[in-house]
């Protein structure tokens, strides 16, 4: 792991916030880092590989050959680098305490959202928490591209809440995902956005051993075939939201003096969020010091805006979602949270700001 400080985004910068936006609105400045070629491609397709990060397609290249073998460099993800935030900012274009999808799991409304899933207290929160309203801000600059995702994701409350107004094209394999862009590119669409989530499932469940690498394998091809398929004068660009950590039976259960002064938390296992019983705050903070700081960063709310993690601007919505304290992964652990369950017990995790899992790629190449 990478020093004493977090790696922060570069929000305005080589962020992935800044993807979207430059390839949608060519009369804006573009981007230093962007190559020039991609600006005049007659069709761009943005293939989002969910969990890909920067540094391991460099660990594991010779599994990529494909990826690797196409121009780019790293850029940020945003923070934390958990999925719905990240893809909420890739698809609006906008720092996390804009959008305010500020985590995976987040306080609104006094109940702790699991935004992937949209419920709360184990019960689907569609109704009770409106999508459009917990995130009102539109995609892809007002724009109804094809969204080539999977096909049980349309009706989600997240895909309400990050690709509202986009047009939907269900994918329900790998090869057909391959086929849908076929698909728009030759009915002449500018721009299309694919999204795979094969790499982050399998790290997820598995770790980053035999699974994951056959798995980014498969990958691999995906973007072969999309590159295949890709007419003259059109561009594809490969991005993630964030990469990973094997944590493996690494974790931590939070202190007892800590959670004597804890109401909730939210968030996820490498940026917990602990919201302090009332009038616990400074009582919370120096005890998760005392006992924390040798595994994470721990820091206070109003540190993190102060600092400009969630961006810039945070909005008092954004800023009503967070929690009073974080605990922030700096070692290969995880933080655990009772109330944070799924179908098994996760093994690669993110959420964190080190370079394993804030550096993405930023991949191009041509038709």
């Amino acid at each position: 792991m990478e020093g004493l400080r977090p790696l922060l985004p570069e929000y305005g910068g080589a962020c992935i916030d800044s993807v979207v936006p430059a390839l949608l609105d060519l009369d804006r400045e573009p981007p230093d880092w962007m190559p020039s070629q991609l600006l005049e491609a007659e069709q761009v397709v943005v293939l989002v590989l969910d969990g890909l990060g920067w540094l391991q397609l460099d660990r594991f290249a010779k599994f990529a050959p494909t990826l690797r073998g196409l121009e780019g460099r790293s850029i940020t993800s945003v923070a934390p680098t958990t999925t719905a935030t990240a893809l909420t900012s890739i698809t609006t274009g906008l720092a996390p305490g804009v959008h305010g999808v500020v985590g995976y799991r987040m306080r609104v409304e006094g109940q702790v959202l699991n935004v992937l899933r949209w419920n709360a207290n184990g019960r689907d929160a569609r109704s009770a928490i409106s999508p459009e309203s917990t995130q009102p801000h539109v995609a892809f600059e007002g724009q109804r591209p094809p969204v080539v995702t999977r096909a049980e994701f349309r009706e989600t409350g997240f895909t309400r809440a990050h690709l509202a107004g986009a047009r939907h094209l269900g994918w329900r394999m790998p090869s057909t995902l391959v086929a849908e862009v076929a698909g728009a590119l030759r009915r002449n669409e500018p721009f299309i956005y694919a999204y795979y989530d094969g790499i982050d499932k399998i790290a997820h469940e598995f770790g980053l051993g035999e699974h994951y690498l056959t798995e980014l394998r498969a990958a691999d091809r995906v973007a072969a075939d999309i590159l295949e398929v890709l007419p003259p004068g059109a561009a594809l660009v490969v991005i993630s939201d964030h990469g990973q950590v094997d944590v493996g039976e690494n974790t931590i259960t939070p202190h007892a003096e800590v959670l004597a002064h804890v109401d909730v938390q939210s968030g996820e296992g490498r940026f917990r969020w602990l919201h302090a019983r009332p009038g616990h705050s400074r009582q919370l903070l120096e005890s998760a010091v005392a006992h924390h700081s040798d595994s994470g960063w721990i820091l206070g709310v109003d540190q993190i805006i102060e600092e400009g993690w969630f961006g810039p601007v945070v909005s008092d919505e954004a800023r009503s979602r967070l929690g009073d304290v974080a605990l922030v992964a700096r070692e290969v652990v995880s933080y655990t949270d009772p109330t944070d369950t799924g179908l098994y017990e996760l093994r690669a995790r993110h959420g964190s700001l080190t370079a394993d899992e804030m550096l993405v790629p930023f991949l191009t190449a041509f038709g």
